[in-house]
């Protein structure tokens, strides 16, 4: 289920483009030669990633405590149910779901924030700006959230969240160093092979809910409430 969290990232990352890739074109380069370049753009991704790693250990504390209760296959299968209907759902609607006022509120506190760093040329504020970024409301983070609720733990979640920004980090270096490069028709290729993908996940996850007892696909969960009964003596 974890490495799933880094196909995610891989696959999806060309919607990353889309949402993230007027920030990563914009990001501040001053003078520096290509290895300053790169080394700034490096800083941007690891700031998103650790973003991304705290988001995962909160939501998998939250996992973490429905396992606990017992719930962690209903868990996995609502998450699957989630990312299909995003899948279904119209892209106008999904954006407007995505986008809601407490979303716009936030995004709109977050570009404030955005201002001055923008405006420095230090390599550390691509830093500041990558850890932001990582808060920026997006579709493809929430269903790497959902993966991350359905692993029950808080390390597994923040593992989980972590592999899915490394998996966004080779396309968001390419956008941030050559971004004029990847065409329209490129984008629009990947964002058709996108939703396919997702819906494979989802019935990853449903199956894996669903505790069919097949290894790796669906593996039968032990809850720590089957206690083995000490044998009579006799």
């Amino acid at each position: 289920m974890v490495i799933t969290a880094f196909l995610i990232g891989l696959v999806g990352s060309l919607h990353c483009v889309g949402m993230c890739g007027p920030i990563a074109l914009a990001l501040p380069s001053g003078k520096a030669f290509l290895p300053g370049l790169l080394f700034s753009r490096l800083l941007y991704n690891l700031g998103r990633i650790l973003t991304y790693g705290l988001l995962g250990l909160l939501i998998g504390l939250v996992g973490q405590g429905f396992s606990m209760a017992g719930m962690q296959q209903v868990i996995s299968i609502l998450a699957g149910v989630a990312i299909l209907i995003m899948v279904m759902l119209p892209s106008a609607l999904n954006q407007r779901i995505v986008l809601l006022k407490p979303a716009v509120e936030f995004t709109a506190f977050l570009k404030r924030s955005f201002g001055g760093l923008f405006r420095s040329s230090s390599a550390l504020s691509t830093f500041y700006i990558g850890l932001l970024n990582g808060f920026l409301p997006c579709g493809l983070v929430y269903v790497a959230l959902a993966g991350a609720l359905a692993t029950g733990g808080y390390l597994e979640g923040m593992a989980y969240m972590f592999l899915f920004g490394l998996g966004t980090v080779p396309m968001m270096l390419v956008v941030s160093m050559a971004g004029n490069y990847i065409t329209l028709g490129l984008r629009r290729t990947f964002n058709r092979v996108i939703p396919v993908f997702m819906v494979a996940l989802a019935m990853l996850f449903i199956l894996r809910g669903l505790n069919l007892g097949i290894p790796y696909l669906s593996p039968q969960l032990q809850h720590s409430d089957q206690i083995e009964q000490p044998a009579a003596c006799h």
